[in-house]
């Protein structure tokens, strides 16, 4: 799951759109920290094919990622960190494909006080 994260920052940072929708599974469920649902790894593509036209980096996580095995195939990460200076909290779950793990699930959450 660590090597996932990881890619999944690396791809951000890149811009790479295609590398980073290639970290989801063709069905994925991917919710922004504004509400919008994306669905599937197309979606998220396009969507993120916009998005990195705009000069949004990933921060370095500010905790190490809570990473949960919930089955041989099933793994959950909560991780802390953000965009530019923005903190979030976002949850991924991740499943054993024949590509190897892809997430299936993301949801971010920005924090911000009560």
């Amino acid at each position: 799951m660590n090597h996932l994260l990881r890619r999944l920052t690396e791809t951000w940072n890149a811009g790479d759109a295609t590398a980073y929708a290639a970290l989801f599974t063709d069905d994925a469920d991917y919710i922004t920290y504004f509400g919008l649902h994306l669905k599937g790894r197309q979606a998220i593509e396009d969507s993120h094919r916009e998005l990195f036209k705009l000069p949004i980096k990933l921060d370095t996580p500010s905790a190490e990622p809570l990473i949960r095995r919930l089955s041989p195939e099933v793994q959950l990460a909560i991780v802390q960190g953000g965009s530019n200076g923005r903190p979030s909290i976002v949850s991924f779950a991740a499943v054993e494909t024949a590509e190897g793990l892809r997430f299936a699930f993301f949801q971010n959450t920005r924090v911000s006080a009560p």
